[in-house]
């Protein structure tokens, strides 16, 4: 069975963070686990407090599961402080973590901000070289990369730009485009585009959350990495279009739908 590590913050409400990840990757049939990043007091109409775990309990959560444990994938997400952001880049670089994907989570779906002044700069130059893969969204990609995306070549030139800036393939997801949902990949000196196709649900939370753990899972199942962007797309189009509807804000995804028959891994 592969294993596949979740080193983020927790959602009490379920939808995205930890639980997000655990329930993607447990329906991806491998084992799940996790390091616990920060403690978050939200649910679907947004956060109202969070509680950092100081960055040396983090690292023996980090050493507890190497040396038990190893993981064949490493999916990062809230990570909101520098010094956490360094550990986490040390311990990884150390135990030479395989097929990291990374999810920069600086604003939840409802838009607070879940990131502290002056991490971004530690998240570009420090953790993001150690990526496979990182998926920011709009706002995180004209957070990290200074260019205002307004359109698909505002996109192509932002994923080059974080890509060329720390060495990882880049995909950025284009579902806060007005019109159409594509993704643009950039790797190596090339990009592609994954069309998507934009659902009517509005219920989206923790979207980006599930789809790097998917993408996580099928790096660690050894699959490339447009196959894992095809198959984790897939994933978290059904599980948006299974229709889920909890809560009063942004609800969750039906990270379950494929066991009900709706769809496969």
């Amino acid at each position: 069975m592969k294993k596949v590590l979740t080193i983020a913050g927790s959602d009490s409400s379920g939808g995205a963070g930890i639980q997000a990840d655990i329930k993607t990757i447990t329906v991806h049939g491998m084992y799940a686990m996790s390091v616990i990043t920060a403690l978050t007091a939200q649910n679907t109409a947004g956060v109202s407090g969070i509680l950092d775990v100081p960055a040396e309990f983090v690292a023996k959560q980090l050493d507890a599961v190497f040396r038990d444990i190893r993981p064949d994938a490493v999916k990062i997400g809230m990570l909101s402080g520098k010094e956490v952001m360094e550990t986490v880049a040390e311990r990884l670089a150390f135990y030479k973590a395989e097929h990291i994907v990374l999810d920069p989570v600086m604003v939840s779906t409802s838009g607070s901000s879940l990131i502290r002044e002056g991490a971004a700069e530690a998240l570009l130059s420090r953790l993001m070289p150690l990526a496979e893969l990182i998926t920011p969204n709009i706002p995180e990609g004209e957070a990290l990369s200074g260019i205002k995306i307004e359109n698909s070549g505002d996109m192509a030139r932002a994923a080059e730009w974080i890509g060329k800036k720390t060495g990882s393939a880049v995909l950025l997801k284009g579902g806060h485009l007005k019109e159409k949902a594509d993704d643009f990949l950039w790797k190596n000196g090339g990009g592609r585009w994954f069309v998507g196709e934009r659902l009517s649900n509005p219920n989206t939370h923790g979207t980006g959350c599930t789809l790097s753990s998917a993408l996580a899972c099928h790096l660690a199942a050894g699959r490339s990495l447009k196959e894992s962007v095809e198959r984790a797309k897939a994933f978290v189009a059904g599980a948006i279009g299974a229709g889920l509807d909890l809560g009063e804000g942004s609800g969750p995804l039906n990270h379950m739908y494929a066991l009900d028959g709706c769809g496969s891994r």
